[in-house]
């Protein structure tokens, strides 16, 4: 019996710096994946395996347009990690308010 493909965590898929650059790319327009290829120093297949673990993850979804596949960035994954992150705001603002208080009474 064959298992279902596992889908990437958005944490795997936005660990991989040319995935990031992706995600910003795709940002403010769906672009082919012809002219996303054109913005990365790796082949097309390689862009193909990039494009396939951020679709896996939820954070870009795909359409055929004629004889292209248009990719277009879904925000909406991104929502686990703004979470995950503010989670440890109130210990940077509880550093960065220490360390104030540290050099503004050392100038004293």
């Amino acid at each position: 019996m064959a298992q279902p493909a596992l889908k990437h965590d958005v944490f795997q898929a936005i660990a991989d710096p040319t995935r990031r650059r992706m995600l910003k790319l795709l940002a403010d327009r769906e672009m082919p994946i012809a002219s996303i290829s054109d913005c990365f120093p790796i082949t097309r297949t390689a862009v193909n395996k990039h494009l396939h673990v951020l679709l896996d993850a939820g954070l870009v979804s795909r359409k055929k347009a004629g004889r292209e596949t248009r990719y277009k960035l879904q925000p909406a994954p991104l929502s686990e990690i703004k979470e995950w992150l503010s989670f440890f705001e109130e210990y940077w603002d509880d550093k960065l308010s220490a360390l104030k208080q540290f050099v503004e009474s050392d100038s004293e």
